[in-house]
């Protein structure tokens, strides 16, 4: 426990650690929301977009409809429609046009051919054609206009087909195993799992790194010697895998506190308590089995480079359950997801996932956090064994054969 304490306290007094309280969550803050932000901010300039019309029925209802629905901040037009023409060499025009994108003159152009209200083909260019604001915008209204067009063609009733073809606003409700109700959206139920993955990644990455930097540290200043003399390696060992688990618990509760708070105020509910618990059951045990694989992978290595690259890969287990994300959505109980939910590496970030999109049967619950907990046993035992042995080995890194054989030795 001394040696916990002292691991403890040396990195919750330390600048990394209190930058780091405050950087990550801004960091993931960043990531979450301002890519929102931005791609959803007003333009604050109207955008010219030229028009080469050969069925000569299409941009005058187009540029009407645009100028209806898009604004700017100032009430002026979002989009300034320039006819370039329909009639005679279509060619011709499209090089002019060119021309015109090139020079700045035109943000880009739309081509409609003659048959545009049969075949519903339109071409656009630009220099920058990764601009999908314009792209949605005119694609859905230049549709609206075309099956408009298609229903007056057909001698309809324009007004009556508007009503039949409205939009239907389906509002999600979760139903519990109790069955009370709540309503929930996607990303509501997607981040909420997710954003406690994003804090586990970050955590056993910069934790992952003060661990094995520690252990180089001690190792280059023969400092590990030293220390061997007052305690025996298993007890440094454990010493530091619960001294930095301490650690990035108390981040992740700090930062709990902050999210809570921020959740009362805006007035969302992402976690219920019963999911919040076991979110923090898993979080806990997932970072002690993780702390203790970067302590065995770290303990051989002698240099910075080396430890960097064990820390990036045994990272890169984390991000596996983010590509599978949106699967586990769609189907949080299906047998795979089920089977890969009681592999230890995907465990703790498998369930966290899955718990509030639909609570796992209480079973699985108890069999994962069972699973998981003697994985972590057997973990910190296994790197008790690489431990004892690498933490006086210089020089040349061990094969795996020789790590498997110092597992093996009493």
């Amino acid at each position: 426990m001394e040696v916990a304490k002292w691991e403890f306290m040396e990195k919750v007094k330390s600048k990394a650690f209190i930058i780091s309280l405050v950087i990550l969550p801004v960091i993931m803050i960043l990531f979450g929301v301002l890519p929102g932000i931005l791609a959803s901010r007003p333009d604050t300039t109207s955008t010219i977009i030229g028009i080469i019309d050969e069925s000569q029925g299409i941009i005058s209802p187009l540029a009407k409809r645009l100028n209806e629905k898009y604004k700017l901040p100032d009430g002026s037009p979002n989009y300034v429609i320039k006819d370039l023409g329909g009639q005679g060499d279509v060619e011709k025009k499209k090089v002019e046009a060119n021309l015109m994108v090139t020079t700045g003159d035109l943000s880009g152009y739309f081509y409609f051919p003659k048959v545009i209200f049969d075949s519903g083909k339109v071409e656009y260019r630009a220099e920058n054609v990764g601009n999908l604001r314009i792209q949605e915008r005119f694609s859905r209204t230049i549709e609206e206009v075309i099956i408009e067009s298609r229903i007056v063609k057909q001698g309809l009733d324009l007004s009556l087909i508007k009503k039949i073809i409205a939009d239907v606003d389906v509002k999600s409700i979760k139903i519990s195993e109790k069955g009370e109700e709540k309503e929930s959206g996607f990303l509501e139920t997607f981040f909420s799992g997710y954003i406690v993955i994003m804090m586990l990644l970050f955590l056993v990455m910069t934790s992952g790194q003060l661990l094995i930097r520690s252990v180089v540290e001690e190792k280059s200043n023969r400092v590990i010697e030293v220390l061997l003399s007052s305690c025996s390696a298993r007890d440094l060992m454990a010493g530091k895998i619960l001294g930095l688990s301490g650690l990035g618990i108390l981040q992740m509760l700090i930062w709990g506190m902050i999210g809570f708070a921020v959740t009362l105020k805006t007035g969302s509910n992402l976690f219920t308590s019963g999911s919040l618990m076991l979110s923090f059951i898993y979080f806990v045990l997932g970072y002690i089995f993780y702390s203790a694989i970067f302590v065995a992978a770290g303990s051989p290595v002698t240099t910075e480079q080396e430890a960097q690259q064990i820390t990036t890969y045994v990272s890169l287990l984390l991000v596996f359950p983010m590509v599978i994300a949106i699967p586990v959505m769609q189907n949080a109980n299906s047998v795979w997801i089920k089977v890969l939910s009681f592999v230890p590496l995907l465990t703790p970030t498998l369930m966290v996932l899955r718990i509030p999109i639909q609570m796992p049967a209480a079973w699985e619950i108890l069999g994962t956090i069972a699973l998981l907990l003697v994985s972590s046993v057997f973990m910190m035992w296994v790197a008790g064994k690489i431990f004892r042995v690498a933490i006086l080995s210089y020089g040349k890194r061990p094969t795996l054969a020789e790590l498997f054989r110092w597992i093996r030795e009493k």
